[in-house]
């Protein structure tokens, strides 16, 4: 037999032999990526301070747009999940998700930051976002942590508005395009071409102090030898 959890998660019957490939006659909002459309589905998210809004232009209510994307990645084969779980009590387990809109949502807003937060910003906020996740799967909703955890992650969203373009197919889910009025990109920095306004020469100093920690390190191995 086998069973859907609480959580969506697909277990127990067949799927307890982690060496077992799925019965396809379990997936209930996914289409098998061997049968989904041969044309790409292209579409478009708009992101207000890290919350989506919009699809292809239209605004849709949370719910409503969860279902929509729901719809749209799973008619594409996007969003099935199947891996070993490490349960908070230490069991090992192996579950079967199908989370076409989570996907979707996922790539495009992990991009949208990418394009609007700097670089020390992304680097701290992965270390929030894992403890964030283990509070969550841990059942620590309403945790003092967790709260505190939120007044840090709301405040990095400021700014992080703008679309993404993705492309779907046939089980997979890739960014394709990305705009925002806060984006942080600037070609005439990032151009190799014509055009470029960054100072090479800059390049040589900055090298040297990067270096010098690893420098100081190797004259000292070189006294002791």
């Amino acid at each position: 037999m086998i069973r859907i959890s609480g959580g969506g998660a697909i277990e127990c019957g067949i799927l307890e032999d982690p060496w077992k490939e799925p019965p396809e006659e379990i997936y209930q909002l996914t289409t098998s990526p061997e049968k989904a459309p041969d044309k790409a589905t292209y579409l478009e998210i708009d992101f207000e301070n890290g919350i989506p809004k919009k699809i292809d232009g239209k605004e849709y209510k949370p719910v409503d747009l969860i279902t929509k994307l729901n719809e749209i990645g799973g008619a594409n084969g996007v969003g099935r999940v199947d891996h070993i779980e490490s349960r908070v009590v230490g069991i090992k387990s192996r579950e079967i998700y199908e989370a076409p809109a989570g996907r979707i949502l996922y790539l495009a807003h992990k991009e949208m930051e990418n394009l609007t937060l700097t670089r020390q910003t992304l680097e701290f906020k992965a270390l929030i976002d894992k403890k964030y996740s283990e509070l969550i799967y841990g059942g620590m909703w309403h945790s003092p942590l967790k709260k505190a955890l939120d007044e840090f992650v709301e405040k990095t969203q400021e700014g992080v508005t703008g679309t993404v373009k993705l492309k779907l197919y046939k089980g997979k889910c890739v960014v394709v395009g990305r705009k925002s009025p806060y984006s942080l990109y600037s070609q005439a920095l990032a151009t190799y071409g014509k055009g470029d306004i960054f100072d090479q020469k800059l390049a040589k100093g900055f090298i040297e102090i990067l270096g010098l920690p690893i420098k100081v390190k190797a004259r000292i191995e070189r006294k002791q030898q």
